[in-house]
């Protein structure tokens, strides 16, 4: 096992133990990037919040490489996996590590459109000291899926040498890391247009020392993907997809078992939508079973949409499963700025009674609130806060500037139309 001293001070340990037949080590180097704030200092934290379920199961692939000898029986496979919210990233000690193993690759992992700026400022002393980089996440993917990758800072990865991977890596990570260990990554790794099944597939985890990181020792995981509605201003379904994709309740329950064993269990399930999820109610079911009859102590925190309270027994089962906080994308109250962002699922006079129902099982509401639709006016926007708070029960309401991101149909037409968008993606 590994015993150097990581750029944090700790000692990554390799979660992969070698076999006795193994005489070569490939180092795979798992970074999800944090970004920089408006000073140029890179945000981090003691304890960062949330959790990245995007670090998680890439982690969780590349460890079922490893325990498969994907790259040989006398290979083995060195996972090191690092959130840079709550971790010093150095790049010259992640080199040190790969030439010291003498062989393998940095995979800049979940990087959003933000973070897009700094996850290159890491690459570049890694290339240029001959390391193998690859970049994925929700710029890269949602610019392949609404651009066909037409991108200033996607065309300087890619002048730097730097791997792009757009889609999911369920299915594809031995192919990647295959590639690598032979010196022979593709520039582009390009699968939009085939989202993979997910049940049965290789499970997200994260090590407990890294959840550690994360303030109440948080982990996370996708129970499924996708979401059926048409938010103009959503990344998520012009990258996951809009048709629902799921993991099995015997994968949840897997999950869960797997991470109470290392001490872990508060979780973030990461559907941007768990609500419209159509196995809901059997993981449910499976949560209480784990929770009331075997006895495990569990604690979630979920995301939803306005509208779930219509689903019999949905709210009652969550409370039962142990569901703690529920964040809502509320996002406004105004009708014309709602049905300008498509987003007609949301009902003004549904917010009342969903929030009521969340607030007699006792759950945490916190919800999402968009500031900036075109029908918005400094007066309007006081107004319409000052009804939120006389009329809606909701417990923590958290204010967003409407952002045409990258991936998202209006960041497509406004660039299709000739507006000018500022080209510094860590705005």
């Amino acid at each position: 096992m590994q015993t150097q001293t990581t750029s944090n001070g700790h000692r990554p340990e390799s979660t992969i133990p070698a076999t006795a037949s193994a005489k070569k080590r490939f180092c795979l180097i798992l970074v999800k990037p944090s970004h920089y704030d408006d000073d140029g200092y890179v945000i981090q934290w003691f304890r960062s919040t949330i959790p990245s379920n995007s670090l998680a199961a890439v982690y969780g692939l590349a460890r079922d490489c490893a325990l498969r000898h994907t790259l040989g029986e006398d290979v083995a496979i060195e996972i090191h996996p690092f959130d840079e919210t709550n971790t010093r990233i150095r790049p010259e000690k992640l080199a040190r590590l790969i030439e010291e193993a003498g062989a393998g690759m940095v995979m800049l992992i979940g990087v959003q459109s933000n973070q897009f700026p700094h996850a290159l400022d890491l690459a570049k002393p890694l290339r240029e000291r001959g390391i193998q980089v690859g970049i994925g996440g929700f710029h890269a993917s949602g610019i392949l899926s609404m651009m066909g990758g037409n991108d200033a800072d996607l065309h300087k990865a890619k002048a730097m040498g730097v791997m792009i991977f757009a889609g999911e890596a369920e299915g594809r990570m031995e192919l990647v890391l295959n590639d690598a260990y032979a010196n022979k990554l593709k520039p582009l790794y390009n699968f939009m247009a085939d989202l993979p099944n997910i049940e049965g597939e290789p499970l997200p985890l994260i090590p407990a020392i890294r959840a550690a990181r994360t303030a109440g020792e948080v982990t996370s995981f996708d129970a499924g993907r996708g979401c059926p509605f048409q938010c103009s201003f959503c990344t998520i379904i012009n990258v996951q997809g809009r048709k629902s994709r799921r993991r099995s309740p015997d994968d949840v329950e897997k999950l869960i078992r797997e991470n109470v064993a290392q001490g872990l269990n508060r979780f973030f399930i990461t559907d941007d939508n768990f609500a419209r999820n159509k196995d809901w109610e059997k993981i449910l079911d499976r949560l209480i079973h784990l929770r009331l009859k075997v006895g495990l102590k569990l604690s979630f925190l979920i995301q939803v949409d306005t509208l779930c309270h219509k689903l019999p027994n949905f709210i009652k089962k969550c409370a039962a499963a142990g569901v703690k906080r529920v964040y809502i994308g509320l996002e406004n109250i105004n009708p014309d700025s709602l049905a300008g962002a498509h987003k007609r699922q949301n009902k003004i006079t549904e917010y009342r009674k969903m929030l009521q129902a969340w607030k007699e099982a006792r759950i945490i509401t916190y919800c999402g609130y968009i500031l900036g639709f075109p029908s918005d006016t400094p007066e309007s926007i006081i107004r319409d806060v000052e009804i939120v708070k006389k009329e809606l029960p909701l417990d923590i309401l958290e204010f967003f500037f409407l952002t045409p991101l990258p991936g998202s149909e209006d960041h497509q037409t406004l660039v299709n139309s000739g507006v000018v968008v500022d080209p510094d993606l860590n705005k």
